[in-house]
């Protein structure tokens, strides 16, 4: 096993239609407005910004998310991501009873050295440190949809 790959999926059941979920998610610029560990989105350009982050260990991240793909009617979004960590990352929202789920997948390497050395003993904290950005920000989007 690579320690420095990493294959992450988060599930958010959410209390809205797929639509106005999957519209959220596509205003990436508000995302620090109600998911506390993103700590900053700069627009760079029309389909790419500068995204911030930190969870609970004391390092944080800088990306750049390209936009690979927007698909209002497939309720899919997916960007191409450079920086601290280099890789893509994507939503799907599906019909769930009366609401929706929010599905966040996400493939990447670390870039920084630090990262990367430290993998092989640290995954099991970078792991927790990704869980814990997620349950935050499933519990932001959920008190935002409310």
């Amino acid at each position: 096993m690579d320690a420095n790959h990493y294959r992450l999926t988060s599930v958010w059941p959410l209390p809205a239609e797929p639509v106005r979920v999957y519209r959220l998610l596509r205003d990436v610029e508000s995302y620090p407005q109600w998911w506390p560990q993103v700590r900053s989105v700069r627009r760079l350009t029309d389909h790419s910004g500068e995204l911030e982050i930190r969870s609970v260990l004391p390092y944080g991240l800088r990306l750049t998310a390209t936009e690979r793909e927007q698909d209002e009617a497939g309720l899919t979004l997916a960007a191409d991501l450079t920086g601290d960590l280099v890789g893509w990352s994507r939503w799907t929202v599906h019909p769930a009873g009366a609401g929706s789920r929010a599905v966040f997948e996400e493939e990447v390497r670390p870039a920084k050295a630090l990262m990367r050395r430290l993998a092989p003993v640290a995954r099991p904290l970078f792991l927790a440190n990704h869980a814990a950005m997620m349950r935050g920000g499933h519990r932001g989007l959920r008190r935002l949809l409310s």
